[in-house]
C-alpha cells in the first residue's frame, strides 16, 4: 500500500551537537539521525529531527475507493463461503471435510462482522448502489448458481470432492482480491485484514488440496479392489 507522498529522505549524521549547545546534556537523547527533506522546485531543502521525520512519515490512513470496494465485495465473498459450509454437516461423508467447513465458518463469520463495522465507522454503506448481482459477477472465485445447486444435490464422497474443488477456487479468488487491495488501497486496517486472508486461506488451500488428493486416491483404490473382486468372481463362475 502507498501511504505517503513520494518524498525522498536523505539521512545525515549529526555530529558535534553537544559542543554547540551547552544545555544539550539536559535534553533526552535523540532517537535517531536527522534527515534532509528535499524541497519542492525552487525551494531549499529542510532538515528534520528524528521525531519530526517520524511525524512526516505518519500514515495517511483515510480509505480510498479500493479499500471500500474490497470490504463490500469480501463481505459477499465470505457470505457465499458460509452458504457452502452450511451444506457440509448433512451431506459430507468425510469428518475432515465437516471439520474444515466448521473452521471456515468460524473464521469468516467474525471477519464479515469486522468488515461491516469498518464500513460503518467511515460512514459507508455495506452494499453499494450497483447491488450484489454485479459484485458476484465481478469477484474471482465465486461459485455459480449451477455449481451451488450441484453441490446441494451431492452426497457422500461426491459432495466431499465437489466441496473441496469449489472451496479451493473460492479461496484462490479471495487471495487475488486481498493481494490487489494491498497494492491499491490506503487503509492500514484493510491491509491487515487482507494479510490475514492471504495467510489463512493459503494454508487452507494446501490442506484442502491434500484432502482432495487423498480422497481421490482412496476412491481409486476402492474401485480397483472392487474390479479385482468382480474379476475373481467371474473366473470362479467360468
Amino acid at each position: 500500500m502507498k501511504f505517503f507522498a513520494p518524498v525522498a529522505l536523505t539521512t545525515v549524521a549529526v555530529l558535534g551537537l553537544g559542543a554547540c549547545d551547552a544545555g544539550s546534556e539536559d535534553r533526552p537523547a535523540a532517537s535517531g539521525p536527522s534527515v534532509i527533506v528535499p524541497g519542492a522546485p525552487g525551494e531549499a531543502n529542510r532538515t528534520l529531527s528524528a521525531e519530526e521525520a517520524a511525524d512526516q512519515r505518519a500514515e495517511d490512513d483515510s480509505p480510498n475507493s479500493a479499500d471500500v470496494s474490497y470490504a463490500r465485495q469480501m463481505i459477499q465473498h465470505h457470505q457465499q463461503a458460509l452458504e457452502l459450509t452450511e451444506l457440509a454437516p448433512d451431506r459430507a461423508e468425510s469428518t475432515q471435510v465437516k471439520k474444515l467447513a466448521e473452521r471456515i465458518a468460524a473464521a469468516q463469520g467474525p471477519e464479515i462482522t469486522a468488515m461491516e463495522s469498518w464500513l460503518k465507522s467511515y460512514g459507508k454503506a455495506v452494499e453499494d448502489d450497483e447491488g450484489a448481482a454485479h459484485d458476484h459477477a465481478s469477484m474471482p472465485g465465486m461459485a455459480t448458481e449451477a455449481q451451488i445447486e450441484k453441490l446441494r444435490a451431492a452426497k457422500g464422497k461426491a459432495f466431499d470432492q465437489l466441496f473441496l474443488t469449489l472451496m479451493i477456487t473460492h479461496h484462490e479468488g479471495a487471495i487475488t482480491m486481498a493481494t490487489e487491495v494491498k497494492g491499491q488501497g490506503n487503509n492500514i486496517r484493510i491491509e491487515e485484514m487482507a494479510d490475514d486472508v492471504v495467510a489463512q486461506q493459503t494454508a487452507e488451500i494446501s490442506r484442502m488440496q491434500n484432502m482432495r488428493y487423498r480422497s481421490a486416491r482412496d476412491e481409486g483404490e476402492a474401485r480397483a479392489r472392487r474390479g479385482k473382486g468382480a474379476n475373481r468372481l467371474a473366473q470362479r463362475r467360468a
